[in-house]
């Protein structure tokens, strides 16, 4: 019986991957250095941290990491902030108040940072529903790395064999299969050229997806691998 579920967040609570996309972009061009769609859609998943580790390595950037993470926060939340018609996914906020009634903890696992992640729960006031916030940037490595799935169930109520992730993204239902988590994998418009082929569950809607049938799959007690 599952009794807490990890959400994560850009993609599957809320869609500001074109506010990041905007924000990418736009300190791209700033630093003046090309990336083409396919190698961006490589980045779903990935802390801000991690791809401007990548992005440093691949083009020599004189900029320290941090000051590069700091630039493009700058041009996401004056985008974040103006954007008006930023709205939860459909459905997601039925199926957080249908697990919140039926006694299922909720925990939230994001690759976005600690000030995105605050954004986002005062905006749609959703922190109450949460029992935990935790942050990819306050790890080393990014998903497909399970660093932050693990953590999130050794900070749940429940075990691990009780814990379910819902994803995206192709790093992200990685991540989570190898922390030995069950995973449910959204395939949104919002996410393309993800591969979920991986998680123990598809859906393309929330409204496949109640509090009873998520608390009745059969998760088994899997193994990290």
């Amino acid at each position: 019986m599952v009794r807490t579920v990890i959400f994560d967040m850009d993609g599957v609570i809320v869609d500001t991957e074109p506010v990041h996309r905007y924000a990418y972009f736009q300190h791209f061009e700033e630093l003046g250095i090309g990336v083409s769609d396919a190698e961006y859609a490589t980045f779903t998943g990935r802390s801000t941290k991690n791809v401007y580790q990548h992005l440093k390595d691949k083009h020599s950037l004189a900029h320290e990491v941090g000051e590069l993470v700091l630039a493009k926060r700058e041009f996401f939340n004056l985008a974040f902030d103006e954007k008006p018609d930023l709205e939860l996914l459909d459905g997601v906020r039925r199926l957080i108040e249908d697990l919140h009634q039926h006694n299922l903890e909720l925990i939230l696992a994001s690759s976005a940072s600690q000030s995105t992640i605050d954004r986002v729960m005062r905006r749609f006031v959703l922190g109450p529903y949460f029992s935990h916030l935790v942050s990819g940037e306050d790890f080393p490595r990014s998903k497909p790395d399970p660093a932050i799935f693990a953590h999130a169930a050794s900070l749940a109520q429940s075990s691990q064999a009780e814990c379910v992730v819902i994803e995206d993204s192709a790093n992200g239902v990685t991540a989570a299969k190898a922390a030995g988590l069950y995973c449910i994998g959204y395939n949104s418009i919002h996410s393309p050229l993800q591969d979920l082929s991986h998680a123990d569950l598809v859906v393309t809607h929330f409204q496949e997806l109640t509090a009873a049938r998520i608390a009745a799959l059969e998760t088994g007690a899997l193994e990290a691998s």
